[in-house]
């Protein structure tokens, strides 16, 4: 017994196709030239591939939700692992692990006080990135 459910009828694969190429034609130019001024301009600011290839790790780490709502409660205060455990309601083996990861990246730190170990944002940066992302997305 066959589940037609899952299939697509052809009349909807062409609309598709027809939709993907409509907007294929609308990214592109009409007419292929180059701003040679422009392409120069920004050829020279280009960062190294190097580089490139950190800041897209950096922003690698803001694409797991755990990661951002433990920033996030960074955001809000320095915490200990028990602390932000606690809010986020996971295990300390899970926020410790995430946190591992942040350090690494350098986007929180660390302090002990006693037998405790409280975690911050490592800096202003961080809270402007988290703070922008958020308006960007509430606007």
């Amino acid at each position: 017994m066959s589940d037609t459910n899952h299939e697509i009828p052809e009349q909807k694969i062409e609309q598709k196709l027809e939709q993907k190429l409509q907007i294929r034609q609308e990214e592109c130019c009409d007419y292929m030239h180059l701003h040679q001024d422009v392409v120069e301009q920004v050829d020279k600011m280009m960062p190294e591939e190097v580089k490139l290839a950190d800041l897209a790790e950096f922003f690698r780490i803001f694409g797991d939700t755990t990661r951002i709502r433990i920033l996030y409660v960074l955001l809000c205060s320095e915490m200990c692992v028990c602390d932000i455990a606690h809010i986020l309601q996971m295990s300390q083996s899970a926020i410790s692990h995430q946190l591992r990861t942040l350090k690494q990246m350098n986007l929180v730190r660390n302090r002990r006080d006693g037998k405790t170990i409280f975690y911050s944002l490592s800096d202003g940066h961080i809270k402007t990135i988290l703070s922008q992302g958020l308006e960007h997305i509430e606007e």
